[in-house]
């Protein structure tokens, strides 16, 4: 996989949270989880797009860590709507795999 496609795979996960985050029910539960899962899910892409900028090898590790942090975070989030029966896990299968 080359950076150009990680980009892009990155890029296309955020829409993809944004746009189960408009299907999550209107509870407040739901829009404190949804609102925490769309930071770290675009943070995650962002970050990906500045490591590939980095000005040496100890810098993209660094960066590459963030990026590793926030995508661990976002498989927290989307196990806390599964558990909390916010949506079926069958929906959120292909985004935490």
């Amino acid at each position: 996989m080359t950076p150009d496609d990680l980009k892009k795979r990155t890029r296309d996960f955020a829409v993809r949270i944004m746009r189960l985050i408009d299907q999550l029910p209107k509870k407040t539960s739901a829009r404190a989880v949804s609102s925490q899962l769309v930071r770290c899910a675009t943070s995650m892409g962002a970050n990906y797009h500045i490591a590939c900028r980095s000005r040496s090898r100890p810098e993209f590790t660094a960066k590459i860590g963030i990026v590793l942090e926030e995508c661990d975070e976002c498989l927290f989030w989307l196990h806390l709507i599964i558990g909390a029966g916010l949506m079926p896990a069958k929906r959120i299968e292909s985004l935490a795999t």
